[in-house]
């Protein structure tokens, strides 16, 4: 039983035998004794000092005596001018404590017979998961638990990116590098192995485009630097003969092009780096040969699903490794490739009862400009879906599976406006569930030395993290040797749950709104405030 009733009954109790003062129980207040003194319950007794006719330490001495005789729960007490504090014996905390850990309902509010979905992780199937990704999972995990402990009905799902070029890249980097290899054979993590394919993807391209520019500069010639135009027409006359004609010559980056900052040079930067994309998508001979994988994955070409199964099983499996360590699960997984065509029968519909407007171009929008927003593009002149599209398909499958009342995203701030746009879509078509629908908005997270790059492999692996904070908690306990008497699984396992609490609770303790800089050596300090 909780204490404070306990004391609140004994002081009711106690005055009125001592000194004929009738008070409700609820009228008695305790607050937490100050740390400075002993105990952990203070009773004010100046109220009780006018009735009694005694001095207030008087009063407290005959009250804690009281309480100390007839309470079992007190142990002892001690009187500071008119504040009684009380000391609970060990026996009450260890019967509490044992109570509550019998208790799997204990600190659980009754239920709100409501149901309500947290989306969060989300992976891409190119890469393994990373900081930013455990901060998601964090985030989602914890909402979800606090959901459920404040009595609703928690389906927990995750929506893994499992199609598109960026798998395609990781692929192709294997056709091409892979050699047969496997993680059985590398002893690699599955989506570690499949991570390392997609960087390896991302440096060849890059070598590509610099031996691209470096031809582009010197077919220039005695053109006039300073119009960037020349780019543009080179490009697109010669283009195609500069990279049929690519030879081994050196291939690296024009240190001239981005070692100085004159208006010459910096328009040689600016052309490139805006370019990069276009290049990517006309010009590439790697990026060619990847979106032809893509459009044969769309066709349904079985040597390509085939692939992109035994691929994506190698990175399910590392994923599953990590969520594991991580101590958390899903109860549904959706998966984009089964969902990618959802929503435009909702478009359809849409536009029959005007929610939508096609324009001449036969492309389909939404205006939102009366929640002031602006218009929004939910479907391509061309009949293909954007990623809106897909939303709000998904947003109406899983209503059909779950009826929840409320779904929570949890996504990146970068998505903001996408959300306020889906949410206000899915009102003006009219879903009972729209109003329910909320984004958990969270800060990305950056390195001391600046944005994480997935591409460039310049990312903190979550793998590796959870490595290095059970490490550190693994040196802090044979440093201070605290552990002594225990099997060696039994330290192993202590040292494990000190370095998860220390992860967890440094990424959860930032508030979500907030970008943060990951410090990983601040990460693993066991001393302060720290989980």
């Amino acid at each position: 039983m909780n204490i404070i009733p306990i004391i609140q009954t004994s002081v009711a109790t106690a005055v009125k035998e001592l000194y004929g003062l009738e008070i409700e129980e609820k009228d008695v207040v305790l607050a937490p004794t100050k740390k400075d003194f002993e105990g952990d319950y203070t009773i004010t007794v100046f109220a009780f000092s006018k009735a009694a006719k005694k001095s207030p330490v008087q009063v407290g001495e005959e009250l804690g005596n009281y309480l100390k005789n007839n309470t079992p729960e007190i142990a002892r007490f001690n009187v500071v001018q008119g504040f009684l504090n009380l000391v609970i014996n060990d026996a009450y905390w260890i019967n509490f404590l044992s109570e509550t850990n019998a208790n799997p309902t204990f600190g659980q509010l009754d239920s709100k017979n409501e149901r309500v979905m947290v989306e969060y992780s989300s992976p891409n199937t190119n890469k393994p998961l990373h900081l930013g990704h455990i901060r998601n999972i964090l985030l989602g995990w914890s909402t979800s638990k606090i959901l459920a402990a404040a009595g609703y009905e928690v389906v927990r799902t995750k929506v893994v990116n499992d199609r598109g070029i960026a798998i395609c890249k990781s692929m192709l980097a294997w056709q091409l590098w892979g050699e047969g290899k496997s993680p059985q054979s590398e002893g690699i993590k599955g989506d570690h192995f499949v991570g390392y394919y997609y960087v390896l993807f991302e440096k060849e391209f890059k070598k590509e485009y610099s031996s691209l520019q470096k031809k582009i500069v010197k077919k220039l010639g005695d053109y006039d630097k300073t119009k960037v135009v020349y780019f543009k027409e080179i490009i697109r006359h010669y283009g195609n003969y500069l990279i049929k004609n690519n030879s081994k010559e050196d291939i690296g980056v024009l240190g001239y092009l981005y070692d100085d900052d004159t208006p010459v040079k910096k328009k040689y930067k600016e052309f490139f780096d805006s370019f990069k994309n276009e290049y990517f998508n006309k010009y590439s001979r790697i990026g060619k040969k990847a979106r032809a994988l893509l459009l044969k994955w769309e066709s349904g070409d079985a040597e390509t699903k085939a692939l992109w199964q035994k691929m994506n099983s190698w990175v399910y499996q590392g994923f599953n490794e990590t969520y594991k360590k991580l101590g958390v699960e899903f109860d549904k997984i959706y998966y984009e490739s089964n969902t990618y065509t959802l929503g435009k029968d909702i478009i359809d519909d849409g536009i029959l009862r005007g929610v939508f407007y096609r324009k001449p171009d036969s492309s389909v929008w939404i205006d939102l400009t009366d929640v002031k927003l602006d218009h929004k593009l939910v479907l391509r002149s061309d009949g293909t879906s954007v990623y809106i599209t897909q939303d709000i398909g998904m947003a109406r499958l899983r209503d059909g599976e779950w009826h929840c009342q409320k779904v929570v995203y949890v996504v990146a701030d970068e998505q903001n406006y996408h959300f306020q746009v889906l949410f206000e879509t899915m009102k003006k078509l009219g879903d009972a569930y729209a109003n329910g629908l909320y984004h958990l908005s969270y800060g990305m997270v950056d390195l001391p030395s600046g944005k994480m790059k997935s591409r460039e492999g310049t990312v903190v692996d979550a793998d590796d993290l959870i490595a290095e904070v059970i490490g550190e908690a693994t040196k802090n306990n044979e440093e201070r040797g605290e552990v002594a008497g225990f099997t060696a699984e039994e330290v192993a396992e202590i040292n494990r749950k000190v370095g998860m609490a220390a992860l967890k609770y440094h990424i959860v303790k930032v508030n979500p709104k907030k970008r943060m800089v990951f410090d990983p050596q601040e990460s693993v300090d066991l001393q302060g405030q720290t989980g």
